[in-house]
């Protein structure tokens, strides 16, 4: 079984794609996990085009392959996504199901290198609302240490 330190990046951020693919809890947090690796896949695609040089991505690519049936099935439709909105459903173990709202921005920081920033709302007056409103006085609640966590190496 893989843990969490096996979804992050090179330096040390965390990777959707290597969750999704790579993390057996992402099949549960995804309630529609299928469209959600689906799509994940058809998202790299265009920038593996985009950036045919760009090493860590290759090496992203290469490493689903190698690892995740499920990546391979999804990499090997050819399915191309550009910009992506719509409805995601969540499952939270403190809270339940969320069904959030999202919608992504590319935010362009140089002549080649452009960052996503994915915004995620819930419909006001919904169950989701009251439950994101929880979930944020939970997390509110929580002590917080001063110092980030690297997600290598567990808390003392």
């Amino acid at each position: 079984m893989r843990d969490a330190a096996d979804t992050v990046d090179k330096h040390g951020g965390p990777n959707i794609a290597r969750y999704i693919f790579l993390d057996p809890g992402a099949q549960d947090f995804f309630v529609d996990w299928d469209t959600a690796a689906t799509a994940t896949a058809a998202l790299l695609r265009p920038e593996a085009g985009r950036e045919p040089r760009d090493r860590a991505l290759r090496e992203l690519i290469g490493e689903l392959s190698t690892l995740s049936p499920d990546f391979r099935a999804s990499w090997a439709m050819h399915d191309v996504r550009i910009r992506h909105d719509g409805i995601k459903r969540l499952w939270h173990p403190d809270v339940g199901e969320l069904e959030l709202r999202y919608h992504s921005l590319d935010l362009p920081v140089s002549n080649r290198a452009v960052h996503d920033l994915t915004l995620y709302t819930a419909e006001p007056g919904t169950t989701s609302e009251d439950r994101l409103k929880l979930l944020a006085s939970l997390a509110a609640s929580q002590p917080h240490s001063a110092e980030p966590i690297s997600p290598k190496s567990p808390p003392s």
